[in-house]
């Protein structure tokens, strides 16, 4: 490989992680301060590091961006209405008796779907108290298990913006990427509730004395909620849906999508093929989910103002995502225009590792520099995206690297390793042995799944 892209391949990784770890300037930015560094330390000329930049941010917005918008709108909603609580409620009762562990990853997978882990967990957290209170069971295994399950699907499941940003990033079907993220997560699952029930209980009497207390007497649940606003426990818990209908919002556009990507497979030539390609696309099923949450999960009194209200913060909250999407899209194109991504594909061909490997460490190494796994995937599928025509890799299996390399190792830098902890009640290594072990064991069990995937795809 030429010194001279390698340099500004350095450069451009090394001013991601500084500004996003040591100065204020964010994700955004730093991903567009890199994109210029790129461009021209690789020699590509001023105009054209510009064009770069401001056609790969609108190229990345045009494929995705709606649809990040439409997801985190439907998430809001659930928040609000209470559906999410009902939607646990639906898997406890499913599950049944001493096997709670069971019960709170599958809801926190199902909740994390269209609901950022944070304010997911926030909303959540107090069931897990609740239960551990009412059930006997250990807290620490309740809440790990609840705050994990909502990372398999955080990291694996469109339309969770991460996993959209990565799909159109790398140009992937959104339906096969939804289809592949669901069957890696069922192995997951298990993996987090057998960590769970074995290293909670040895966690319990770290818990914070507050936390405790809180755990065995009770409280009314915060009310405090993610994505950009503040709801007030009437609106929480007012005529909350039942689980069908909390699950509806999710469920007919995760079906509408998955539906076009079969036709596609197996009957592209039907006479239906084009109406299933119309309300399969992202943009359309999104459209129709959205629709399905302000009138299946409010109640038919809610005020005009306040459904707007709830829409608005949930727009305000996807706008930064969008945002560092659309940059990572920039980088990606400064990237491919340089030459800097064609010079690394010639140099990671040359590597003794598989080349599937190679977006799945890149993600690993921008999680643990960082911390945000959005982030991290924005930033992996982006530098992976020059490279896949060298690397002779299926796009899927690039973006299923991304994804599961992302997971690994949540820690201090990371803004959802202090959420769970915080309301965990805990600390130091008890912290670090709950909540960074369990996201390293689900990364763990991620890659032996992507490495049965490549083999197959």
């Amino acid at each position: 490989m030429e010194l001279q892209p390698l340099v500004a391949l350095l450069v451009g990784i090394a001013l991601i992680i500084v500004l996003i770890i040591r100065t204020r300037v964010g994700a955004f930015l730093a991903l567009l301060l890199a994109g210029l560094a790129v461009g021209l330390i690789s020699g590509l000329p001023l105009g054209e590091t510009i064009d770069a930049i401001t056609t790969g941010f609108g190229n990345t917005l045009a494929a995705i961006g709606i649809v990040i918008g439409l997801g985190v709108m439907i998430g809001k909603l659930l928040e609000v209405s209470g559906g999410a609580d009902s939607l646990a409620q639906a898997f406890i009762r499913a599950f049944g008796r001493n096997r709670e562990q069971w019960a709170m990853t599958g809801t926190g997978a199902v909740v994390s779907v269209p609901v950022f882990c944070d304010s997911g967990y926030v909303i959540m957290h107090p069931l897990a108290r609740s239960l551990a209170r009412t059930s006997g069971r250990s807290f620490v295994m309740l809440a790990l298990a609840l705050g994990a399950g909502m990372t398999i699907t955080h990291h694996m499941v469109p339309p969770t913006p991460g996993p959209l940003a990565v799909a159109g990033i790398l140009d992937v079907d959104l339906g096969r990427l939804i289809i592949a993220g669901l069957l890696i997560s069922i192995p997951m699952v298990p993996a987090v509730a057998l960590y769970a029930k074995w290293m909670g209980p040895k966690l319990d009497s770290e818990v914070d004395p507050d936390v405790r207390h809180r755990v065995d007497h009770g409280e009314p649940p915060e009310t405090t909620v993610g994505g950009g606003g503040t709801a007030t426990q009437q609106e929480v818990q007012v005529q909350a849906p039942n689980a069908l209908r909390a699950f509806m919002p999710l469920l007919v556009p995760l079906v509408l999508i998955v539906g076009n990507t079969v036709t596609e497979a197996v009957a592209p030539e039907a006479a239906f093929a084009e109406y299933a390609g119309f309300f399969g696309d992202p943009v359309v099923a999104l459209i129709i989910g959205t629709l399905i949450a302000i009138y299946a999960l409010l109640p038919s009194a809610t005020g005009f103002k306040q459904v707007q209200k709830w829409l608005g913060d949930g727009a305000a909250a996807a706008g930064l995502i969008i945002l560092i999407t659309g940059a990572g899209g920039a980088l990606g194109e400064v990237l491919r225009e340089s030459g800097v991504g064609d010079a690394l594909a010639e140099a990671v061909l040359d590597m003794p590792i598989p080349a599937y490997i190679i977006p799945f460490l890149v993600a690993t190494l921008v999680r643990f520099a960082q911390g945000s796994g959005t982030v991290a995937m924005i930033t992996g599928a982006s530098l992976t995206a020059p490279l896949l025509p060298g690397l002779g890799l299926d796009p899927l299996v690039a973006a299923l690297g991304v994804t599961i390399g992302s997971i690994f190792f949540s820690y201090f830098n990371d803004s959802y390793f202090w959420v769970v902890t915080k309301f965990t009640g805990l600390e130091g290594t008890a912290a670090l042995k709950g909540w960074s072990g369990i996201t390293t064991v689900l990364w763990a069990v991620g890659f032996v799944c992507l490495s049965i995937a490549a083999l197959i795809l």
